[in-house]
């Protein structure tokens, strides 16, 4: 009876699995599809194209505006990440190791900081923008990302930095290093899984923000992947861009796939970290 317990159970589990895996799959795999089919055959309602062309892939690089709008979002993304991180680390460990009035206070913000709907800002900051000079720039999207992305890292490196026992930190001091040669060399590198998922939340959270991209930018000096798909048009008023848009996501969505599939567990384990101990 037990032995067949365990086998429903499995056979339901494994069904699950399964499902849930082609739900989310199933949209990709439809959008390279559709990214590989000739542009006469976008309509013929097949999941699998009938002849494999690279035509739309071609079409995208050599207009001027995707490989400078790749090179934005990956200059962008790649330095709101090194910010988020860098300051976060210190500013978590800061709240973890030192005893200061309104620690908790300080997380409290930094959480709500993150769950604020970005949305709301929208219109305040293109105003700043305008004025100070920031609009369609890449430091007026780095700024914005940080504002979401860095209590994210502090959220996440200060759930880690809490299992790190302090005595390590006072054996380096004992053995005459100093607080920032502590910290460097052996609070970091222990540190190095959630400092590694911070930053792959981080850089994901950058790569594929639409909504600051589409409303800070204007030209091809700043604007990002996720804003140039947006004015991706035909070759004639009568010819939808979907083999195009299709082309351009699956250039923007593979890599960040294949990163978080490769990185999973450290993900899972930095996202985890101090779920239990408190």
């Amino acid at each position: 009876m037990r032995m067949r317990n365990d086998l429903m159970g499995r056979v339901f589990w494994g069904m699950g699995n399964l499902m849930v895996m082609a739900y989310a799959l199933l949209p990709v795999l439809w959008i390279i599809s559709l990214s590989l089919k000739q542009s006469r055959h976008l309509n013929d309602q097949r999941f699998f194209p009938q002849t494999i062309s690279l035509e739309n892939y071609r079409i995208i690089f050599s207009d001027m505006q995707f490989p400078a709008a790749l090179w934005n979002s990956l200059g962008i993304a790649v330095i709101s990440t090194v910010l988020a991180v860098t300051l976060g680390m210190f500013a978590a460990y800061a709240i973890v190791r030192l005893e200061f009035p309104g620690r908790r206070l300080i997380l409290a913000g930094a959480l709500a900081t993150a769950m604020f709907p970005s949305v709301v800002i929208i219109g305040p900051i293109f105003n700043m923008w305008r004025t100070v000079g920031l609009f369609d720039t890449w430091l007026g999207l780095i700024i914005p990302y940080m504002t979401f992305a860095l209590p994210l890292a502090i959220w996440i490196l200060s759930a880690f930095f809490r299992e790190i026992p302090w005595e390590l930190d006072k054996a380096a001091r004992v053995d005459g290093a100093t607080p920032w040669q502590a910290f460097i060399r052996v609070i970091v590198p222990l540190a190095a899984p959630a400092i590694f998922t911070a930053a792959i939340l981080v850089f994901i959270f950058a790569w594929n923000d639409f909504l600051f991209a589409i409303s800070l930018t204007s030209t091809n000096n700043a604007r990002t992947v996720p804003a140039v798909i947006a004015f991706f048009t035909g070759s004639s008023r009568f010819e939808l861009p979907t083999g195009l848009i299709a082309a351009a996501s699956v250039v923007i969505t593979v890599p960040v796939l294949i990163i978080v599939l490769i990185f999973q567990q450290r993900i899972v384990a930095g996202l985890t970290s101090g779920a239990v101990k408190g």
